[in-house]
């Protein structure tokens, strides 16, 4: 028998009441089921370990790892200390250790709260445990947002790190101070931008005197900030100079609160409306007084323009440049519009520059739509309905395939609450836990039977589309032929566009368009 020993440390293990305790270290954790293995005669497989990952958290590296080896049944059993260091999550337990091990012949073991999957007597110990680790996230989550949502209301800084220009107060927590070398570049910028200097061009200068951006200025500092892996990542852009001049940080007040968690169970976040900031005023030293701040935001009001849905915003956030990546910006010169990468003019050596006027991108679109058009209508119908029906028969099984998943968990749920009745009749469960336990289990089957519903709701429109044809055709004949874009269209038709730089000793500019069908 291969073991596969999974060890998890999450920030909250740290906050031990006395340096001494040990008990949730990854060391301890690793010898307890090193010993464990050695005892059962097991053979050591690999050992899997996250450190500062939460219970939660689906995207732990080492536990990705783990499933993938254990779908490919590189070993035998999985051990843990406890069934939470493998997951907090209900459903994980349900879809991993209670349905996809066994198929893939994978045991489970936990040693402190004895969850075997070999032992078919204790599946209702594991999934009360998975119920009330669940709880738990859920408490830790509600707890935790009370305590932030008081500490913002009142004006204290709560993120990882500070606002470039700032550092934390060592001796008060949630208290900025002014960190007077970024702060000097911040003054610089209101400076220049007041005296005239366009966003672009004040990145320039930064660049050009090699002034590390905010987040290269992070780990210069020797902050633990994740770097974003992608060219030219520490240079200043237009938008970092943009957000700047805006944020009222700048001027002592604390505003909050602009993104906020879908769920406790990602750290996927959403932007919230400006209503429900938190916004409290004179908070920490200002930086930009309030004579320089009031006159950039004149200057920021006089330049804005309203967002143009004609030829100027024809392919706003559509187009790419083919070389770095970045978002084209549209520019205007002797009345015609164009389009440039926006690392064009922030240094020297940046990127090489895609540009391409807006009046050539939309020709080059509409040839190319026409073409498939004609190549896709001239197709036999035949051939044309019998593409597209595999294609919807695909999508049809792979449906019908959930679905019957979802039926089958709806069934577990549904016996687990006819054992638990059974449980309280025999006396091995009291009224409060049956009355506990038996809401969740209801809850959890209430909300996949909501699931399953959409479900079949997804298979009547698949159907639907099966015996009316390939609506496709619609969309793309109604296209064909014409003379000009709308931006209606564009969004219709267009993930998005990778404009490459020009052919040197031609006007021809390679372009590439990723379709939306």
């Amino acid at each position: 028998m291969k073991a596969a020993i999974y060890c998890r440390l999450s920030e909250e293990d740290r906050n031990k009441q006395f340096e001494t305790d040990d008990s949730n270290s990854i060391q301890n954790q690793k010898a307890m089921l090193l010993q464990y293995a050695m005892e059962q005669g097991w053979e050591v497989y690999n050992l899997y370990s996250d450190d500062d990952y939460t219970g939660s958290d689906r995207r732990r590296p080492e536990f990705n790892r783990l499933l993938e080896d254990a779908k490919a049944h590189r070993f035998d059993v999985v051990l843990c200390k406890t069934q939470s260091r493998f997951t907090r999550e209900l459903e994980l337990v349900e879809k991993y250790i209670h349905g996809l091990f066994p198929i893939w012949g994978i045991r489970f073991v936990s040693i402190v709260d004895n969850a075997d999957t070999a032992n078919k007597g204790n599946k209702k110990s594991r999934q009360i445990n998975g119920l009330v680790n669940e709880w738990y996230l859920e408490d830790m989550s509600e707890n935790i947002r009370s305590v932030l949502t008081n500490r913002r209301q009142n004006g204290f800084h709560i993120g990882a790190f500070a606002l470039y220009g700032y550092k934390k107060d060592p001796d008060q927590n949630g208290h900025l101070l002014i960190d007077e070398e970024a702060a000097a570049v911040v003054r610089e910028v209101f400076t220049l931008f007041s005296q005239g200097y366009g966003k672009t061009a004040i990145a320039r200068m930064l660049n050009d005197r090699g002034i590390p951006n905010p987040t290269e200025y992070k780990r210069l500092h020797g902050l633990r900030y994740q770097q974003p892996k992608r060219k030219n990542s520490t240079l200043w852009k237009y938008f970092a100079i943009s957000d700047m001049l805006t944020n009222e940080i700048y001027i002592g007040n604390m505003v909050q609160g602009k993104y906020g968690s879908v769920s406790y169970k990602t750290k996927q976040n959403k932007p919230r409306p400006q209503s429900e900031w938190y916004r409290v005023e004179g908070t920490h030293e200002a930086i930009i007084d309030r004579s320089l701040w009031n006159r950039v935001q004149s200057m920021i009001a006089e330049r804005a323009k309203p967002f143009d849905c004609g030829t100027v915003g024809l392919f706003a956030r559509k187009a790419r440049c083919a070389n770095c990546g970045y978002t084209m910006r549209s520019s205007k010169n002797h009345g015609r519009h164009y389009l440039q990468c926006s690392n064009r003019h922030v240094a020297k050596d940046a990127c090489t520059g895609s540009f391409i006027s807006v009046e050539k991108l939309e020709r080059m679109v509409l040839d190319e739509l026409n073409r498939l058009a004609a190549a896709y209508l001239d197709k036999d119908e035949l051939e044309r309905s019998i593409e597209f029906c595999e294609n919807l028969q695909g999508q049809k099984k792979q449906l019908l395939d959930t679905l019957a998943a979802y039926e089958k968990r709806i069934a577990e749920y549904t016996k687990g609450l006819r054992d638990l009745y059974m449980d309280k009749v025999k006396g091995l469960l009291n009224d409060s836990d049956f009355s506990a336990l038996s809401k969740e289990l209801s809850g959890e089957r209430a909300r996949l039977e909501r699931v399953l519903e959409d479900g079949r709701r997804q298979l009547g429109s698949l159907e639907d589309r099966m015996a009316v044809g390939d609506s496709r055709k619609d969309l793309v004949e109604q296209y064909v032929n014409q003379k000009h874009l709308t931006r209606e269209a564009v969004e219709i038709l267009i993930d998005h566009i990778s404009v490459g730089k020009r052919i040197p000793g031609t006007r021809d500019v390679p372009i590439e368009i990723h379709w939306n069908f």
